[in-house]
């Protein structure tokens, strides 16, 4: 198969408050051929939709390259198109006038432009709403004006960032089916596509092949390639046996405990964004199953994408009251006496966890006892994350922190005064 794209050695580096060149990708290398169908995989965060933007040549890799039919990209990548979550529509301009806009670079007459996004709206089910506005489209039908001005100017290789996302389900699953349908029935030019997304189960149905990255910075940890006969069938055997592969793969790593460890930066990670209240709940349905339980039949029952469900995989993993074994997660002695504990035993073995896993809430617990008044502004403790993560995270994760101390009693918070005390 032709060579369409090639991305060699690939970093990202970004500067955050107090931390130059933190890196969000590492050492990426992709080659996407003619014909493929490929999915990119990863924890939130972890630069999958970076990665795709810098194959577009909307931004640029700190180091490495990005070929388009072997010629190095400077500036965008003039063989691709990129579909975006959040539809990126201009609310003013029709249906027509928004695809049209896909050709606004191309020398073309304006009657040619028109003739040829009237034709993409057709193939896309948007005939009849040529002169609509957004407004007056349905979620579904957005995005499809979005893929349409993707596909007018006939890109080798279409990108699409996580596009039904942000649509209801029965939506989305209509819209991934039409589709598919026009890719495999050669509908449309695309030669390519590459599909970032967050579920699982979406890669498996969609894709040839399953690119899985690392949490930062990202790294290629599995390329899969997915050789299941279309139509797949979902309930089938083969199907539910590769996504429990790829869950299995995406939770392999060791979680680290070191939590956030202040004496030394460079090794600062972001903590889970999971509530007490929402491992209590997880806990208990775990007890209630009495058994070890397979990933994809749990997430799947719960209604719940990988976004959602590796968070508090990670943070019951974290304070050891579940741990995860070749894609199966079965509660530890420890989530068993938490699950079965009282109100106030529950909150007890929640401190104590928090004390032996997260050395942030001890070294909270030591700044304040060091304190003559046995308080401390919230900033100081805001700062310290903020050197690796910049201000916006420190803010959300300082939240967590607080919210996680007060449930556990290991210190309380005055929000007029800011301060964080015994």
């Amino acid at each position: 198969m032709k060579s369409l794209i090639e991305v060699k050695e690939i970093y990202k580096n970004f500067d955050v408050k107090g931390h130059e060149n933190t890196t969000i990708l590492e050492d990426i290398n992709l080659e996407v051929k003619e014909g493929e169908f490929i999915a990119i995989l990863g924890p939130s965060g972890s630069g999958k939709s970076t990665l795709l933007r810098i194959i577009a040549g909307l931004v640029p890799a700190s180091k490495g390259i990005v070929t388009y039919l072997g010629n190095t990209i400077q500036g965008v990548n003039p063989g691709v198109a990129m579909v975006f979550q959040s539809f990126a529509l201009f609310p003013w301009l029709t249906v027509l006038e928004n695809v049209m806009l896909g050709l606004e670079s191309k020398k073309l007459s304006n009657e040619e432009k028109c003739h040829k996004a009237l034709k993409v709206i057709d193939i896309v089910g948007l005939d009849g709403f040529e002169n609509a506005y957004p407004k007056e489209l349905s979620g579904g039908m957005r995005q499809r004006v979005g893929i349409g001005r993707a596909l007018v100017n006939d890109p080798d290789v279409l990108l699409m960032d996580e596009p039904f996302s942000a649509l209801d389900v029965l939506t989305a699953e209509n819209l991934r089916r039409d589709l598919l349908e026009l890719w495999l029935d050669k509908k449309i030019p695309t030669k390519s596509i590459i599909l970032v997304t967050h579920g699982i189960e979406e890669a498996v149905y969609m894709a040839d092949r399953a690119i899985i990255l690392s949490t930062k910075p990202a790294r290629v940890i599995e390329d899969i390639g997915i050789d299941i006969p279309r139509w797949r069938d979902k309930k089938a055997a083969d199907f539910i046996a590769l996504v429990d592969q790829i869950y299995s793969l995406m939770t392999k790593k060791e979680v680290r405990r070191s939590g956030l460890l202040i004496s030394r930066p460079k090794e600062i990670m972001l903590l889970p964004h999971v509530s007490a209240g929402a491992l209590t709940g997880f806990l208990e349905l775990l007890e209630d199953l009495n058994e070890r339980t397979d990933l994809y039949k749990l997430a799947d029952n719960l209604v719940m994408d990988i976004e959602d469900f590796f968070p508090i995989l990670e943070f019951s993993s974290l304070l050891d009251f579940a741990k995860v074994v070749e894609g199966d997660i079965e509660l530890t002695p420890e989530g068993i006496l938490f699950a079965r504990a009282t109100v106030l035993q529950r909150k007890e073995l929640f401190k104590e966890q928090l004390l032996k896993n997260v050395p942030f809430m001890a070294q909270i617990i030591n700044v304040l006892q060091s304190k003559s008044n046995k308080s401390m502004n919230i900033g100081f403790f805001e700062e310290l994350i903020a050197r690796t993560f910049g201000d916006d995270v420190a803010k959300t994760q300082i939240r967590l922190i607080v919210s996680w101390g007060r449930y556990a009693e290991l210190f309380g918070y005055d929000n007029t005064t800011e301060l964080v005390y015994l």
